[in-house]
Formats: structure tokens, C-alpha cells, sequence
């Protein structure tokens, strides 16, 4: 016997023993191992060999990991599956549940307009088909439970020993019956196989001969079938064929004599849908057979579109989707109905131009009671019901509905059911806040034009629907009324609601206005608190769960609105509320903990203990609960009774909440949930402001040790909050040095165990590291020597992660290290770091260059190592990198040096440093621009403007605006650092060139410079007047306008200092251009003359406005008011005295006396 065979033959007896190889007193798993005879037999017949073999395959594969596989029990494996998939499960369950959501307002219908009986008759067979489809589902659900399990293996089903035993019994496939007569088949009849064991008939059967074939029988093709057509080529045939016969084939085919042309009925309306008509003018131009046709009907053709369209080029193009709604415009009408016009504008707002876009919705606000509400709701609604409409298409159609709105008023009221079910799904849209608020516009503005009536009228019908998404909407969209039209006029409504006997939906849907009126109106409820809460409180004893589940939730937001005030509204609920927290459990339970906690922060400390005292065995009980909602919930109501120091004193704390609380919470599982873990976290700030930051601390410093790296980092977090809020005060000599060591350990362990994470921990273990040393202060002297070599060691690590952190660290405890005295360290490290500025990872650059910057802002340029005379050589180079984070800590570098040791380093390494500064100014980001100006005048300081401002103005002449307004910026800045007199000759004399930008760019440089000198310029104002007057009679408009720039910040600058006499000369140049129409340029104007208002007294600009208020052109007359509102707004009781003395007429009197003045 061969080994093989008979290690099979002992397997075999182990398996139908019940034991196996590894010992006698282990059973065998049932669902893996049977003790069937015909144990691996098929029980049906696949269609194809190729599935035999791979059924065999499978079969072989699940043998030998039966055989040779050592595994779990079954139930510990489903334990562990659910525990990791349970978090992906609910996040999976909130995606489909907000897809729901989003796309619910395309499944209601638009309702057709009906009576207010017809509205209630509706909603309630709504109700009742939602009722009688809930009970049929029971009753499956019931009956499925009441059958007994099938199996869903073959091995499950035990087979008779002989086949002619096995009874006719119905199966799911025909395959797997068994006829009840086999023609005295034996079995031991064993069929012959090629391929398959299935191909051939087995021996001894009296049945007719199965034709072989190589493959499956739907392989075959079946005699006498024609080759199928593609669409493509028969669309025209078929076309051809089916279009209608015209007269002159029917009076070929048909006889003259005995036929009659029949009329049709008066009330046929043939079909005219965009998709017939298309086909139709198809099938006109697409003739059967090959035709040469004429250059006629495609002219006419042409003719006719443009016609529909209202001229070539009249109208934007159409999407397909756009056909079912703008299908009138192409119909060749050329009746212009208000139907018609508003589909032309709508087309224009959906798929036009932003300029046509705007001028079409100003049309329809303009023309909106012209065109009719009838028109333009009954075109707009079923459009904004679309569900191919994306976002931005939508946007602009809903405000162009909220316009509507406005100019219609009450003519919408018939029209305020159908704009509510179209608007309302917006309000339910948590991903868009933007949606939301136009909803809650719309409603608001839909509220005041129609009244409260007939709002309440289209609201009502919904209020108690079947469908759970129905009611949240209406009990929005009133909270939203109640907002708009205040509360006391909707209470009635409210109250009527909850105290209703009739449905327990309505009631829920009272609670839940209840709850969104408080987060509507917040702070605002607090007049109405005891009406509201007293239409609540009564359902806290209602006889559904779902009831007083909205009843507790709805005086949970009016407790958070109403904070820190009200409590003597929730008195005469909190009798139910105690009942309900020792009552509830689940969702319900974690409604009234929520209501409990936000009205125990209202209350005074000896309440407070009160209900603390009540509370805190559920809330304790419940830090177990599997729900995450209650464990967000418990964790919430904690924080509310930790403000209250009187109602759970430190030893309480200490002994029955601090060690539950990280027992439950303080978990590998918590910390892959980030929502939790920040409550978590927050919650454990609170708990150390009052017991201290040592206990908190020393139960957080075994978890930086622990092997997951997400709760490493959630405890990281964790330490640098409570050291931040608490301090480090109270901690001992052991706990200093276990917390160095737990954080250095988390810190080094992050590259290891991180390795995907790494991004997203490194900022949290970098912060808690800092915050650490920075709360142990010069406590942290002793350890700082076995940081620094820690810091050293990985920065000469391979790994380019790892290099960073280390670097990133560096900068973090240079501060820190120079407060405990360690300079000698710091240069240590800012000698390394030298060492590797030639990284080449520009992320570990950067960091290696913001950790120099670190060092030398600390110990300062002359202790630096090495000297700033080596490292900005090392420097320039740099700084043409074109990574933000290396441009951005280069340029902090180079700026401190620059300001703090400008003599330490040669002028020719500084113009070197200019001309890297200059490809800076193109930077994308603004934080590197303004620093590369900044570094401008640190180094014009140091080695004097005259070199800096010619590279500067050379770089006047560059095409590119962003890069010539840092330009000018940097020349102010310069001017500002070395004295304006040094700047101001070379300046005025670039004026000369003749070439726009260089001018224009002149001029902003003296804006800017006019605006940083301050109350300096006022000895430089006659000498840029010049200038200034030939800049404001350029025929260039941006010339004028940074002219007026200038004038407005040298007006400001020189206000009060005696040197009205230039200012005055340049307002002559500059009134005329008053009447500009470019909006930056009148704003500059405006500003202009505003400024010289302050500087040279509202009476000089009082006598330019009066020339122009009455004048009789409109557009004249509109400028000269807006100059004269600004005086008024500015400097009105100045006007008084400036009032021009107009004589008296035979019969007016315009004189006024001092006395009259006064009275």
C-alpha cells in the first residue's frame, strides 16, 4: 500500500469517527465535515463543462483546507469580523442615507393644484397604502421566520443510500429533481467521462441519444435564423417602413369607388412629443433606398429652426435633457405667450453666458407680474424637479425663484403647495449649507407674501405623512414660517399639533418644529421658552417611543438655545424626564440623557447636585454601551455636570468617573474613530481642570507605549490639551521623567508603526513633544541632553520621514532649549543642520532650513555656528528652489540675518540674494511674496538703496502685473527702511520713460510710499505735484486712477500739517474725472476726494458739489449727490456754516438768523 493512499484511507477513518489527528477529545465542525455516504456527490447540472471543472477545482480547494487548515471556532471569527466592520458599516449606512435624502425631491411628484379636501383625501390614502404595505411586510417577515432554515450547501442534505428511494421532491431548479421511476438503473453503473462526467448518457438508461458537442448548447446557433441587424442599419428601414402613408399611396393601393375618407373625432389630440417630432423630420429626410436629395428642404429646414429659435444665434444650445421642458420653443410657433417668453428666459439663466445669465434674470424680476405667476412657477417648478440639474444650474434657478418671489408677493399664494414640495428636500441637504439657506430664504420670503393661512393651508396635509422624510421637511419649512412671521402667531398651530388624539405622526411632527424653531431662532426663543416647552412636555409620557423620543430631543434644543437662562420653563417637565432616564434605554435613552444634561447646565448649584446625583449611575452605566451615539451622548452630559464643581466633588470624580472613563473610552477602538475620539479628548480636558493634571496624566502616559499608533496619537493629543489647560504644577519628579520618556518614545516609534499614517500623527506627536518641555520648563534641563541625541541620531537617519520629524522637532524645542541654558546644544544642532542643507527631498529642506531659522531667532546671529558669513553663501542658491515650503523658510532665514547682522556678510552676497529675491515675486502664494518684499529693505538697509532700487525699477519693464506690483511694493518698502529722499530722485526720474507700465508702476510705488511714510510726505508734496498733475491728465484710465491712489493716501498722510495749497491745486485735476464709469476707477476717484474732504475742510468740496445737484441732466446730477451724501455721512454738522447765503425773493424768505439757529 503506498503512503499516500493509505494517509488517506486514515484521514478518511478520523473524519467519519468524529476525531481527527491532533487528539481524541476535539469533535469535528459539522460545517466543514460530514459523514454522509455520498458525501462530495453533485446535486446539479451546470450548462457548461467549463463550470464542472471549476465546481471541481472549488471542491478540491475546500478539501484541503478542511484537511491540512487548524483554525478558530466559528463564532470567535464572526466576533472579530463584526468588531472591525462595524465601523465601516455605519459609515456606509450614513453615505446611503444621505443619498436617499439627496435624491428624494426627484421621486415626489409635483403636485397637480387641487382643493384643500382634495390635499387631505390624498394624504390620507398615502397613509393608509404606506399602513397596509407595512402590514403585508410583517406578515412575510412572519411567515419566513415560521419556515424552517434551508440549506444552502450541498453536504447539508442527507442522501439515501440508494437513488430509487429518494422521493419526487420540488427544488428551485429543474436540474434538481429526481424522477421518481429510473428504469431500474443500478448504481453501481458508473458512466464513461471525456471531458465531463456529464457528457456522455449513463449506461443502462432507455432514454434517445443527446447529440455530442464540444461546448455548451447556447454556443449553437439554431437552424433558420437570420443574421440580426444592428440598429444603426436598420433605424432607416424601419423609419422608412412606418411612416404614414400619404394620399396619393392610398389611392394607388386602394380602389377609387367604394372608400370615404372618415374625419377624425373632435376630441383626438394627436401625441407631440420632441422624440416623435424628431423621428418624424427623420424619417422625411432619411428616404427609403439611395436618393441624391436637393439643397431645398435642408434650407428650409435650417429657416424653420431658426425661426423656433428666434433668429440665428438667438438662444443657447439645448442639452438632450433639456428637450421634455423647452420642446415649445422648437415647435415653430410664432405666438409669443408668457409661457413661451419665460421658457426663453429660463433656457438663458440654465445654459446661457454669466452676462446673459444676469441680464435674463433681471428681465423676469422686472417683467414678473407682467409675465404672471402662472407662467412662471408652472415653468420654473417642474424644471427645478429635474434631477439632471447639477449644482450650479440649480443655484441660480432657485434665485431666480426667490426674485420671482419678491416682485409676484401675493400673487404666489396659489402657487405655495407646489413651491414647497420642490423647496423643501433643500432644507434636509446637510452636505450643501448653501442650499439650505436659500431654502430657508425662499420659505421666508413665500411666508410673508401669502400669509400664515395658506401656508399652514399646504402645510397640513403633510404634517402626519407616512413617509418619515415628509414630516422632518414640513416641520423645517414651519419652523422656518414661525422664524419669518414670529413665533406667537405659529404656536397655536404647534400646540394644536401636539396635543393631537388622532395621529401619533402629528404629534411627532410637533415636537419636531419644537426642536428646529429653537436651533432656528437660538438665543431668540427665549420669550416664547415656557410656551414651547410646555407644547412638549406632555409627550414625554406619550404612548409611542418615537413620540417621546422627539418630545426630549425638542427641549434638548430649546435647553441649548435658552443657555445660560430659562430653567424655570422646564419645570414641569422634569418630573417625566427623571421617570423617562430610569425607563429608556437605546436611542430613546440617549434623547432624555441629552435633554437632562443641557437643562442641568441651567440650573443653580444645589439643583444641579440634585439631579447629578440622579444622573450619574445611568451615565456610568451606559460608558459600556456598544452605540457610539450613546457613548457621544454620556460623554456630552459629563462635561455639562463637570461645570459644576459643587455637584461631583474631586474624591467622587477620582473614584467613580475618572477610571470608567478611560477604562471605556481610552480604547484602540475609539481611537480609529476620529468623532469620537475629540469628545473623548474634550472630555478629558474638563475631567483634569478638576482633578488635576497629575491623575489625568497618569493614566494618558502608558497609553503613548501602547502598539497601536492611532491611539498613541489620540493620547499624544490627549497630554498636550490637559498640560496646556491645566500645567504641569502638580506633577512629580517620577511623572516628569515618565512623560519625557512615554513622548520620545511615541515620537520615535511613529516612522516604525506610522508608516501610512505618518502625515496625519506627526503634527499631533510634534505638538504634544513642544507643549510637554514647554509646560516642564526649565524642569526639563535634565532630559534635554538625551533629546538632543535622540534628534541627532535620526537626522542622520536613511529614511526621509524620519529626517523631517527630527528637524520639525528641532525647530519645536529651540525656544525651550535656549530657556533652560542649553545654547551649547543649539549650536550643535544648527551645526548639523548645516551639514545637510543639501538635501535633496524639498519637504526635509524645508524643514532643516525652518529649524536654522528657529536657532537663530533664539541665540542670535554672533553665537550662531557656523558663522551667517558661511551659511548665507549656502543660502542663495537655495533660494531659487521652487517648493512653498522651502521658499517660505529660506526667505525667514535670510531675513533674520539680514535684520539682525546685516554688516556680517559681504555686499556682493546680498546683490546675489537681490536677484534670487526677484523670482520670488512670482511666487503663487501671498505669505512668500510679502516676505521676498520684506527681505527688500533688510537688505537695502544693509548695503544701501541705490543697487536694490536699480535692480528693482529694471524689473519695472516685465509683462507680468503680479510681478510689477510686488515691484512697486518693495520700492515703497525700501523707501520706508532708507528714508524717502533716497528713493524719491530715482523714482521721478523712471517717470520719464516713455512706456506705460514703467510709468503706471511709478505711480503705485508712490502710493504705496505716500501710505507707509505717513505725516513724511508732508516734505515731499511739492515735489511729486508735478508729477501728480501730469498722471491725472494721461489719456490712460489706470494712470488717472493710481494718480487719484496717490492723492488719496498723500490727502491723509499731510492732513492737518499746513499743505492745503497743493492738495487743492490737484482736486482741480481730478474733479473732472468724477464722471468715469469704470467701478475701480470712480472708487478711486470717490476715495480721492473723500480724503481731500479731511485734509482740506468740507467747505471746498461743499462749493464743487453745489455746482452739480441741480443740474438737469439725470447722470450728471446722480454723481454730484452721491459726492454730496458722502459729505453728509462724513462731516455732516461741518455742512452748517458752508451753506451759500441765497437773497430773499418778494415771496420766499431763504434768510436765516443766528438766533433761529439756536432755537
Amino acid at each position: 500500500m503506498q503512503p499516500t493512499e493509505r494517509k488517506t484511507r486514515s484521514n478518511t477513518a478520523a473524519t467519519r469517527s468524529g476525531r481527527n489527528e491532533l487528539g481524541t477529545g476535539i469533535t469535528q465542525d459539522t460545517d466543514i465535515y460530514t459523514a454522509s455516504k455520498y458525501h462530495g456527490y453533485a446535486t446539479t447540472i451546470s450548462a457548461s463543462d467549463q463550470a464542472d471543472d471549476d465546481q471541481e477545482q472549488r471542491e478540491e480547494d475546500d478539501e484541503a483546507r478542511g484537511r491540512f487548515s487548524i483554525t478558530a471556532p466559528q463564532e470567535l471569527l464572526d466576533e472579530i469580523d463584526a468588531a472591525n466592520s462595524a465601523h465601516e458599516t455605519a459609515q456606509q449606512r450614513a453615505r446611503e442615507q444621505q443619498q436617499q435624502q439627496a435624491s428624494r425631491h426627484v421621486r415626489r411628484e409635483l403636485p397637480a393644484e387641487g382643493s384643500y379636501a382634495e390635499k387631505v383625501r390624498k394624504a390620507q390614502l398615502e397613509r393608509e397604502e404606506a399602513s397596509l404595505v407595512a402590514k403585508i411586510q410583517r406578515q412575510d417577515a412572519q411567515q419566513a421566520d415560521a419556515q424552517p432554515a434551508q440549506g444552502k450547501r450541498k453536504w447539508d442534505d442527507q442522501t439515501p443510500a440508494h437513488p430509487s428511494a429518494v422521493d419526487a421532491t420540488p427544488r428551485r431548479s429543474r436540474w434538481d429533481e429526481t424522477p421518481a421511476d429510473v428504469h431500474g438503473v443500478s448504481a453501481d453503473a458508473t458512466p464513461k467521462r471525456t471531458r465531463s462526467r456529464w457528457d456522455e448518457t449513463p449506461a443502462g438508461v432507455h432514454v434517445e441519444a443527446t447529440p455530442r458537442r464540444a461546448g455548451s448548447r447556447w454556443d449553437e446557433t439554431p437552424a433558420h435564423v437570420a443574421p440580426v441587424e444592428s440598429v444603426g442599419v436598420r433605424a432607416p428601414a424601419m423609419a422608412a417602413r412606418n411612416q404614414p402613408m400619404s394620399d396619393a399611396d392610398l389611392d394607388a393601393l386602394l380602389p377609387a369607388a367604394g372608400f370615404t375618407i372618415v374625419d377624425p373625432p373632435a376630441a383626438y389630440v394627436p401625441l407631440r412629443t420632441p422624440a416623435r417630432r424628431q423621428q418624424l423630420q427623420l424619417q422625411q429626410q432619411q428616404p427609403a433606398g439611395f436618393h441624391m436629395g436637393d439643397a431645398a428642404p435642408r434650407h428650409a429646414l435650417v429657416a424653420s429652426a431658426e425661426d423656433a429659435l428666434g433668429g440665428a444665434g438667438a438662444l443657447p444650445a439645448m442639452a438632450p435633457d433639456d428637450m421634455q421642458y423647452f420642446a415649445p420653443l422648437l415647435d415653430g410657433s410664432t405666438e409669443d405667450t408668457p409661457e413661451r417668453q419665460v421658457l426663453r428666459l429660463l433656457l438663458r439663466v440654465k445654459n446661457d453666458t454669466p452676462v446673459q445669465r444676469k441680464a435674463a434674470m433681471r428681465q423676469v424680476s422686472a417683467r414678473a407680474r407682467t409675465l404672471g405667476a402662472d407662467a412662471i412657477f408652472g415653468q420654473t417648478l417642474p424644471l427645478l424637479m429635474s434631477p439632471t440639474l447639477d449644482a450650479q444650474e440649480r443655484h441660480v434657478l432657485v434665485k431666480l425663484l426667490d426674485r420671482a418671489l419678491l416682485r409676484l408677493g401675493d400673487e404666489a399664494r396659489p402657487h405655495v403647495h407646489r413651491i414647497l414640495v420642490v423647496v423643501e428636500p433643500m432644507l434636509a441637504d446637510a452636505g450643501d449649507r448653501f442650499a439650505q439657506a436659500e431654502a430657508r430664504q425662499i420659505i421666508s420670503n413665500l411666508s410673508k407674501a401669502a400669509g400664515l393661512p395658506a401656508m399652514l393651508a399646504a402645510l397640513r396635509p403633510d404634517v402626519d405623512h407616512a413617509d418619515a422624510f415628509v414630516r422632518r421637511t414640513t416641520a423645517h419649512a414651519l419652523a422656518v414660517v414661525g422664524a419669518a412671521l414670529g413665533v406667537p402667531q405659529l404656536l397655536p398651530f404647534v400646540r394644536a399639533l401636539c396635543a393631537s388624539r388622532k395621529s401619533q405622526l402629528a404629534r411627532q411632527t410637533g415636537a419636531l418644529v419644537v426642536q428646529q424653531t429653537a436651533g432656528l431662532l437660538r438665543s431668540g426663543v427665549l420669550p416664547h421658552l415656557a410656551e414651547l416647552a410646555g407644547c412638549v412636555a406632555g409627550l414625554l409620557t406619550d404612548g409611542t417611543a418615537a413620540v417621546r423620543t422627539s418630545a426630549a430631543l425638542a427641549l434638548a434644543a430649546l435647553a441649548q438655545s435658552a443657555a445660560p437662562y430659562g430653567v424655570e420653563a422646564f419645570a414641569s417637565a422634569l418630573p417625566p424626564l427623571w421617570a423617562g432616564v430610569r425607563a429608556h434605554s437605546g436611542r430613546a435613552l440617549a434623547a432624555f440623557l441629552s435633554a437632562a444634561g443641557h437643562i442641568v447646565a441651567l440650573m443653580d448649584a444645589a439643583d444641579a447636585a440634585a439631579a447629578v446625583h440622579r444622573l450619574l449611575p445611568v451615565v456610568l452605566r451606559e460608558f459600556h454601551a456598544p452605540d457610539e451615539h450613546m457613548r457621544l451622548v454620556v460623554l456630552a452630559v459629563i462635561r455639562r455636570c463637570l461645570a459644576h464643581p459643587q455637584a461631583l466633588p474631586r474624591a467622587q470624580l477620582l473614584a467613580d468617573v475618572l477610571p470608567p472613563l478611560f477604562e471605556c473610552f481610552w480604547t484602540r477602538r475609539v481611537a480609529l474613530r476620529p468623532r469620537t475620539a475629540v469628545h473623548v479628548v474634550n472630555a478629558t480636558e474638563d475631567m483634569a481642570l478638576r482633578v488635576g493634571a497629575a491623575a489625568v496624566v497618569a493614566r494618558l502616559v502608558p497609553l503613548l507605549k501602547d502598539d497601536a499608533a492611532d491611539l498613541r496619537a489620540m493620547a499624544a493629543q490627549g497630554l498636550a490639551r490637559v498640560l496646556r489647560a491645566a500645567g504641569a504644577a502638580d506633577l512629580d519628579a517620577r511623572q516628569e521623567e515618565l512623560v519625557v520618556d512615554a513622548i520620545l518614545y511615541a515620537f520615535q516609534e511613529q516612522q516604525q508603526q506610522d508608516a501610512q499614517d505618518a502625515s496625519s500623527h506627526a503634527a499631533v506627536l510634534l505638538d504634544a513633544f513642544g507643549t510637554a518641555i514647554d509646560a516642564l520648563g526649565a524642569r526639563a534641563a535634565p532630559y534635554l541632553q538625551q533629546i538632543a541625541s535622540a534628534l541627532l541620531w535620526r537626522l542622520n537617519n536613511p529614511s526621509p520621514a524620519v529626517r523631517q520629524h527630527a528637524a520639525d522637532l528641532a525647530a519645536r524645542l529651540a525656544s525651550a532649549m535656549h530657556t533652560c541654558h542649553h545654547d551649547d546644544l543649539l549650536a550643535r544642532v544648527s551645526l548639523v543642520l548645516f551639514e545637510y542643507l543639501g538635501e535633496e527631498y524639498p519637504d526635509v529642506l524645508g524643514s532643516i532650513l525652518a529649524a536654522l531659522g528657529a536657532v537663530v531667532g533664539v541665540i542670535g546671529v554672533d553665537a550662531m555656528q557656523p558663522p551667517v558669513a558661511d551659511l548665507l553663501p549656502r543660502l542663495a542658491p537655495i533660494l531659487k528652489n521652487r517648493h512653498e515650503k522651502v521658499q517660505e523658510a529660506c526667505l525667514d532665514v535670510v531675513g533674520r540675518i539680514a535684520d539682525r547682522a546685516p554688516g556680517h556678510v559681504s555686499p556682493r552676497e546680498w546683490m546675489r540674494c537681490c536677484f534670487a529675491l526677484l523670482d520670488l515675486l512670482r511666487a503663487p502664494r501671498k505669505a512668500i511674496r510679502r516676505a521676498a518684499v520684506s527681505t527688500f529693505g533688510y537688505i537695502a538697509r544693509a548695503i544701501g538703496p541705490q543697487d536694490v532700487l536699480a535692480t528693482l525699477l529694471s524689473n519695472l519693464k516685465v509683462q507680468e502685473r503680479q510681478n510689477r506690483v510686488c515691484t512697486t511694493v518693495a520700492i515703497a518698502i525700501v523707501a520706508e527702511s532708507c528714508a524717502p529722499f533716497t528713493v524719491l530722485p530715482a523714482l521721478m526720474n523712471e517717470y520719464r520713460v516713455p512706456e506705460l507700465n514703467v510709468q503706471n508702476g511709478v505711480v503705485k510705488s508712490l502710493a504705496f510710499l505716500f501710505e507707509y511714510i505717513g505725516p513724511v510726505a508732508r516734505d515731499y508734496v511739492y515735489a511729486v505735484t508735478p508729477l501728480l498733475q501730469d498722471a491725472l491728465t494721461d489719456r490712460d484710465l489706470v494712470h488717472r486712477q493710481q494718480a487719484a491712489a496717490v492723492i488719496r493716501h498723500l490727502a491723509l498722510a499731510v492732513a492737518g500739517l499746513n499743505n492745503e495749497e497743493p492738495l487743492l491745486h490737484l482736486l482741480n485735476f481730478l474733479w473732472p474725472n468724477i464722471f468715469e464709469t469704470s467701478p475701480h476707477s470712480i472708487c478711486a476717484v470717490l476715495e480721492a476726494i473723500e480724503s481731500c474732504r479731511v485734509c482740506l475742510g468740507p467747505a471746498r468740496i461743499m462749493q464743487y458739489a453745489l455746482q452739480g445737484l441741480f443740474h438737469p441732466a439725470r447722470k450728471v446730477r446722480d454723481v454730484y449727490w452721491r459726492i454730496y451724501n458722502m459729505m453728509v455721512v462724513g462731516a455732516h454738522p461741518a455742512l452748517v456754516a458752508y451753506y451759500p447765503r441765497i437773497e430773499d425773493e418778494p415771496h420766499h424768505t431763504y434768510r436765516r438768523y443766528d438766533l433761529e439757529y439756536m432755537l
